[in-house]
């Protein structure tokens, strides 16, 4: 998917003012995109904050270090159970 040429708190900012009553082709004016991008963008960040746009990106990026953890702890046991004289429990004497 093609990145935008904008960040996210551009985009936040372009949406702010236009609902502070700029109009749309003034601001499109103004700071590049043409009216169809900054409608598109408008539908998915509309009535948002700058901080709600950030959190699914840090739950995305604390969700892909859980899953790094994980697979780094399930390849550590994989290796301990591959290990010889690893599998069997040491047998008590009676």
């Amino acid at each position: 998917m093609r990145k935008s040429r904008f960040t996210e708190a551009q985009i936040i900012a372009m949406i702010q003012e236009q609902e502070a009553g700029m109009p749309t082709a003034e601001i499109c004016r103004g700071h590049g995109p043409s009216p169809a991008p900054f409608c598109k963008c408008k539908s998915g960040h509309g009535g948002m904050g700058l901080s709600d746009v950030k959190r699914p990106k840090m739950l995305e990026d604390g969700n892909a270090k859980l899953k790094r953890l994980l697979a780094d702890a399930m390849l550590a046991g994989a290796v301990l159970k591959a290990l010889p004289g690893r599998n069997r429990r040491p047998e008590r004497a009676a």
